[in-house]
């Protein structure tokens, strides 16, 4: 058995050899592999009917029109593995019909052949192999430290290693591609390729003329047929000064004792660190730092204050300074005593750096204007205070007056009490220091009661009085004295006066009514006589109707 199909095998490779029995599938298909994985290369496309196959054999192309055998397989028979170069222990086959080729590699990209025996049909089927490899992670390597505005500068290498086929490496900033101009971008492009494996290298050197807005620029290459982006990075840019400001740093408002600081910024980068400060009457020089303190100022600090570059003198920037103060002194000031009649100047200096607004109080009741005495009374007597605001400065000022002098009693009065049974006598008196009040009533000194206010005393009394009574209240201090008399009258003798006013009211409007009467009589008794003469003249209605008026405002006051 051995021998027939040894027998039939050589028969078969005979009738293979012969053109007229063999059929090539038109057309070639490719398959792509990944570098050191198994490949697996398609026989037919996958379509292979096992019950018609009498043989399949896998071949490879070896160049220079020679082919390299890898395995056979016959029908009902076990696969018989033949290759002895570089694929031996790395082909097999599938159930399929399709060659497994293991770690591929680029050495692999060439054509396989599937042959299939089928009854008296003899086919054959190509298939091109690709090998593929991503590069390792993209890296930009050889960085330049700092990167100079206006020259074009090498920025960095950015390197796809080991890949097939070469990367195709595109350079980004802030993501968005940069393209070579020749003027600010400029990319080169060079590729190696490893004579062992086969695999390309490939670098990419950008070079690059940088602005200020590159400052926080993000640079990264990506290759984007394998789908790869390096990390990012950034670069520092460095450019001369072109301009200064000077800050004024303190707090605000800036009043005197306060600190306040100079700060000269440059927009160079790296920054300069070294700068002049141009003071009043003065220069001075800094290292190292951008700022200078002026400690304790005061109103005379204020001005115009400068600050320039020490290497680039002509590079100047300036700034005013302006130092708040608010003076207010007050005359007179604290505990003021004056005496009643004088008169008293009030004066309010202030001295500021800004417009004012100046309000006043007398025991804490807002004023309308600044207070004015050209003659004193007690009423004047108080506590004056003054408030004086710049934005959100202020200062305040007072002064308390008293005003001293003899008392004087500015109302006597009485009034009935709530009982009807006793009246209460109140005595109102002005003056400094506080008066000794005393009543009098024939000789005697009744209980009272008394309050002293801002130099203004209220006394009260309360008697029942049984026959008419002659009261005085009587004020002292040390400045001198005031008297008044008040007549308080009995309930009895009230009652008299009243019961006598009421009968006079009586027979006042009996004789005003006796009189209207007689002179509306005279006046009806010349009516019906026509008209009476005084002169030349005839009395009109209109005088008439003035002669009833006058009659009738008589009646009236009659009437009152």
């Amino acid at each position: 058995m051995h021998l027939l199909s040894s027998s039939f095998i050589v028969l078969l490779f005979l009738l293979l050899s012969s053109s007229s029995l063999l059929r090539t599938v038109s057309g070639l298909d490719a398959v792509l592999g990944q570098y050191g994985e198994t490949l697996e290369i398609p026989c037919n496309n996958g379509v292979v009917k096992a019950d018609d196959v009498l043989l399949i054999k896998w071949k490879y192309d070896k160049g220079e029109g020679l082919s390299g055998d890898l395995l056979v397989k016959q029908k009902d028979q076990n696969l018989s593995i033949i290759a002895t170069d570089e694929y031996m222990g790395r082909v097999n086959m599938a159930s399929n019909a399709s060659l497994l080729l293991s770690s591929s590699t680029l050495r692999d990209q060439r054509t396989f052949t599937c042959m299939v025996v089928a009854g008296a049909d003899i086919a054959e089927y190509p298939v091109n192999v690709l090998i593929s490899k991503t590069p390792a992670a993209l890296e930009i390597s050889d960085k330049a430290e700092e990167l100079e505005i206006g020259k074009v500068m090498k920025l960095g290498t950015c390197v796809a290693k080991d890949a097939n086929p070469a990367a195709n490496i595109t350079w980004l900033k802030n993501n968005k591609p940069l393209e070579s101009d020749s003027k600010r971008v400029s990319v080169v492009v060079s590729e190696q390729v490893d004579p062992l494996s086969g695999l390309f290298t490939t670098s990419s050197t950008l070079k690059y003329s940088a602005e200020k807005e590159d400052a926080d620029a993000e640079f990264s290459c990506t290759s984007e047929s394998v789908g790869q982006r390096s990390s990012a990075v950034t670069f520092t840019i460095t450019y001369s000064t072109e301009n200064i400001v000077l800050e004024v740093l303190s707090q605000d408002p800036l009043v005197e004792g306060d600190n306040v600081t100079l700060k000269c910024i440059a927009d160079g980068n790296p920054p300069p660190t070294s700068f002049t400060f141009h003071l009043k009457g003065e220069t001075v020089k800094v290292e190292n730092t951008d700022t200078f303190t002026i400690i304790n100022v005061s109103r005379e600090t204020s001005g115009e204050y400068r600050c320039s570059l020490i290497d680039k003198p002509e590079l100047q920037a300036s700034e005013n300074v302006l130092v708040h103060y608010l003076d207010v002194t007050l005359n007179p000031s604290g505990n003021v005593v004056k005496k009643a009649g004088e008169d008293m100047n009030v004066s309010l200096l202030i001295e500021a750096s800004g417009e004012t607004v100046v309000s006043w109080t007398k025991d804490k009741i807002k004023l309308d204007k600044e207070p004015e005495f050209t003659t004193l009374t007690f009423s004047h007597s108080g506590l004056y205070e003054s408030k004086v605001t710049m934005g959100q400065l202020s200062r305040d000022a007072s002064f308390q007056l008293r005003v001293q002098g003899a008392p004087v009693i500015t109302q006597l009065s009485k009034q009935r009490g709530e009982d009807g049974q006793h009246k209460v006598l109140t005595c109102e008196a002005e003056g400094f220091p506080e008066p000794a009040v005393s009543w009098s009533i024939n000789g005697s000194s009744p209980e009272e009661q008394s309050s002293f206010i801002d130099g203004k005393i209220s006394h009260r009394l309360t008697v029942v009085p049984s026959v008419n009574l002659t009261v005085f209240c009587t004020v002292v201090n040390e400045f001198g004295s005031d008297s008044k008399s008040i007549i308080v009258s009995s309930y009895q003798s009230e009652d008299r006066g009243q019961m006598k006013m009421a009968v006079g009211v009586v027979v006042g409007l009996l004789l005003a009514t006796m009189v209207v009467a007689l002179i509306y009589g005279i006046y009806v008794k010349k009516s019906k006589q026509g008209s009476w003469k005084t002169g030349e003249e005839n009395c009109s209605s209109e005088e008439e109707k003035k002669l009833e008026e006058k009659v009738e405002e008589s009646s009236e006051k009659a009437e009152v």
